[in-house]
């Protein structure tokens, strides 16, 4: 099946029926703009010029996003302007507003937001700051999806999930959650039932689909269930299911005679497909069961991510190996993971990390999100027409789109930073004494062309992971009840990975209590190429997710669904009320990766040279970090923040 091309809707799966959507072929825009004479406005310039000040989309009164359903993520409109600059568009006649700032920042993710929160703190309550966001919604990837179902608020993270790292987090980034009102252990203790599915004698499973296996087949109780028993009736030869076994419950020591350090370094180089089958020298079918276990983390399959990192993470195979916690010696980085530092503490906000940035939202403009605890911001209803208001110390301006940030004059010398962005069809331009980019930063050279030749090109190398994560809205979950399955990875499946919605209640909050209530699913889907290096895997999964239509992915979401609770008697026409795709062609943040990085001393990294602070404009998101989790993000806007106020 094209993936730009709407496949004839399916009665039986219901994609005649009418739920809430909006159907968008992305490249449409951008392909107008470039064909209408290479301007970022081409097609637009005749629209009645708007003042600085106009009204705009998110002061209309309902304005509220994160009800929003269809195609989500980097929806429609925010970011063809930003492609067709890539693809050398021109700029055209800016407005000055003639507004200044002691600040602009450019993204209004966890990390734009975190500056804005540090400078406050650290310039004084009194600066004024500005921060502009190519989306509809403030959060950046913390998207947050929100459904009225029955009458009852159900909330899912539409991306950024969980306060989780791999490392603890560090005194800024757990001292800002703190000063949010975030407890994340007491948290977690009060509002997280994550035994919740299991009592209800729910387990995970695993979908054998046909296309890669031979024969679809749902087998329940992954982790639970002795393997042998598991996998007895799954569509696998004896020697595949043995291999398995051997994988999961063995200990057989698959490097031996090599000490400890050395076999780490080994399995660096290696990736964990190739240790599978050259090492373990597992069946073909057990590499394809294995694929995509790793989408999760990384964004890509087991082909190119390192055995090491595999290991540090917790996978199978290692048991027998004695493999020691801490560094192995080498000039890169070590990727750590949970075997090495134990990892943060977590916690799962219904709605993700969204609830993060409606935090840090409040603490910014207090009277745009109501209440006054974390437990309250959750329920809270946004005013989003608060947001944007003149003679307010900080202002967040959606649906802009920057397209340059340049110093109004000598970068060595210059004492403001000019800012032009896109919004509602006109440009306009913004001062401020500084400026951080914490935007995604291989868009950063050509935002301001202006930096180092060095610097551009560290910043063109960080190439994000493309990933979706799909918000399912159903009318009950009997079907999962009935086949005692909570989650299922899916290897050969369009989304490798779907669960019920974890159990959290917090404030008023409450999560679906028996399997006739109303409950969201959500799925993810990594679009992954095997057998290319990781780069070359998220640029064509980039290309396919922005080819992709919302009916595409709603036929496989439907199929994909009808197949694998089938037995459970689920019934896709029936029983699914809504759809909200977020579609992230730019991902996860780029992790060194020694399969394909070259070893480089710390300071030689790519994102430690993009992120240098150039005259008045300094550079954060987690990209800056190389690592894609959110105390990363904040780490970077705290860094951010005191190379400017240094200055």
């Amino acid at each position: 099946m094209a993936c730009g091309r709407k496949p004839r809707l399916d009665q039986k799966l219901g994609e005649d029926r009418r739920i809430p959507r909006r159907d968008f072929l992305q490249g449409t825009l951008l392909g107008a703009a470039s064909a209408l004479g290479g301007s970022l406005l081409a097609g637009v310039a005749d629209a009645a010029e708007p003042s600085a000040t106009s009204a705009t989309a998110q002061d209309e009164p309902g304005y509220y996003p994160p009800a929003l359903t269809g195609l989500r993520g980097s929806h429609p409109g925010s970011f063809e302007a930003a492609h067709a600059l890539r693809d050398g568009a021109s700029i055209p006649a800016i407005a000055d507003t003639g507004e200044s700032y002691d600040l602009i920042v450019v993204g209004g993710g966890i990390s734009g937001l975190a500056a804005a929160h540090f400078f406050r703190a650290r310039a004084g309550g009194a600066s004024r700051i500005l921060v502009l966001d190519n989306h509809d919604d403030f959060g950046g990837h913390a998207k947050r999806n929100e459904f009225s179902i029955g009458g009852s608020l159900q909330l899912l993270n539409g991306g950024t999930l969980e306060i989780d790292s791999p490392r603890p987090y560090s005194a800024v980034a757990d001292g800002l959650l703190h000063e949010l009102g975030i407890d994340v252990t007491a948290l977690a203790r009060k509002v997280e039932h994550r035994d919740f599915y299991r009592a209800h004698g729910l387990r995970e499973g695993a979908f054998f689909d046909a296309g890669t296996f031979g024969a679809d087949k749902l087998v329940v109780g992954v982790g639970s269930v002795p393997i042998r028993t598991l996998l007895a009736d799954a569509p696998l030869s004896a020697r595949a299911r043995e291999d398995i076994a051997r994988i999961e419950e063995g200990a057989t020591d698959f490097l031996p005679g090599i000490a400890p350090q050395e076999k780490k370094l080994r399995l660096s180089r290696i990736s964990y497909r190739d240790f599978l089958r050259d090492l373990v020298q597992a069946d073909p079918a057990v590499l394809a069961y294995y694929q995509a276990r790793t989408e999760g983390w990384w964004g890509v399959g087991i082909d190119a991510v390192s055995a090491q990192d595999c290991w540090a993470f917790g996978y199978p195979g290692f048991k027998g190996m004695h493999l020691p916690r801490g560094s192995i010696a080498r000039m890169g980085p070590t990727p750590a993971g949970y075997q090495d530092t134990g990892g943060s503490a977590t916690l799962h906000f219904p709605d993700g990390n969204a609830t993060i940035a409606r935090l840090l939202m409040r603490s910014l403009i207090a009277l745009a999100v109501p209440g006054s605890t974390v437990e309250d911001v959750v329920t809270a209803r946004v005013d989003y027409g608060r947001l944007d208001r003149p003679g307010s110390p900080v202002r967040l301006r959606l649906n802009s789109i920057a397209v340059r940030a340049r110093h109004a004059g000598d970068p060595a010398s210059a004492r403001e930073v000019e800012v032009s962005y896109l919004r509602d069809g006109h440009a306009f331009s913004v001062r401020a004494k500084g400026c951080v980019l914490a935007c995604y930063n291989m868009m950063i050279p050509y935002l301001c062309p202006e930096l180092p030749a060095g610097q551009r090109a560290a910043l063109h190398s960080l190439v994000k992971a493309p990933l979706v994560y799909t918000s399912v809205a159903l009318r009950n979950c009997q079907a999962f009840q009935k086949l005692g399955v909570a989650s299922v990875y899916a290897p050969g499946s369009y989304h490798t990975i779907f669960r019920l919605n974890p159990k959290v209640d917090i404030g008023g909050y409450r999560s679906a209590q028996t399997p006739d209530e109303p409950v969201l699913v959500q799925m993810y889907r990594s679009p992954c190429k095997p057998g290319l290096s990781e780069h070359e895997q998220n640029r064509a999964g980039r290309a396919e997710l922005l080819a992709t239509s919302f009916a595409t992915f709603e036929h496989h979401i439907r199929d994909q669904l009808a197949r694998t609770l089938a037995a459970g008697g689920f019934d896709p026409a029936r029983d699914i009320e809504a759809i909200t795709v977020n579609r992230w062609p730019h991902g996860y943040a780029h992790e060194y990766n020694p399969l394909f990085d070259p070893e480089l001393p710390a300071a030689q990294q790519p994102w430690v040279l993009g992120r240098a602070r150039f005259g008045r404009i300094a550079i954060a998101n987690s990209d800056s970090g190389g690592l894609a989790y959110t105390d990363s993000a904040i780490d970077q806007a705290s860094r951010a923040v005191d190379e400017l106020l240094r200055a």
